[in-house]
């Protein structure tokens, strides 16, 4: 039989559920209107241009995105047509694909970037205490620790 959440657990939950829709939806809305990027795009060229050569194996790029892999490779199909993206093959791997950030996708993610970084800092940052950010942390830490 299932242990019912108490009212107060039951808050807690629903106000991170809320949280967790919500705020994507809104650097998603803000993201878009200025830069033409999707979050997940934008997510995408960060993780390429911090990885060596600006480049990920696709496999690698999907266990960083915050996107299903079907969706991840939609995302990269349209970051691709827009230029933001090449595609090489692994030599090592005839079946493995190489992600590579496109000078053109790099000058859109310094261009984006700015304006994303106000917004998490007006959405969330400066919203928290240093100790609020740190317990936060510690909190998502957790979660993510226990998450397959």
């Amino acid at each position: 039989m299932a242990s019912w959440l108490t009212e107060a657990e039951q808050n807690t939950w629903r106000t991170f559920l809320s949280v967790m829709h919500r705020f994507p939806d809104e650097l998603h809305q803000r993201l878009e209107s200025r830069s033409e990027l999707a979050l997940t795009d934008y997510e995408i060229l960060v993780l390429l241009s911090e990885a060596e050569g600006r480049r990920l194996r696709m496999r690698e790029l999907a266990e960083g995105a915050i996107v299903s892999r079907s969706r991840l490779t939609y995302r990269v199909d349209r970051l691709a047509e827009r230029g933001f993206i090449s595609r090489e093959a692994c030599l090592d791997d005839g079946r493995g694909l190489w992600a590579i950030l496109t000078d053109d996708g790099l000058r859109a993610l310094e261009a984006a970037a700015p304006a994303h970084v106000d917004d998490v800092r007006e959405l969330m940052i400066n919203r928290l205490s240093g100790k609020d950010l740190e317990h936060l942390d510690e909190i998502i830490g957790k979660l993510a620790a226990q998450l397959p």
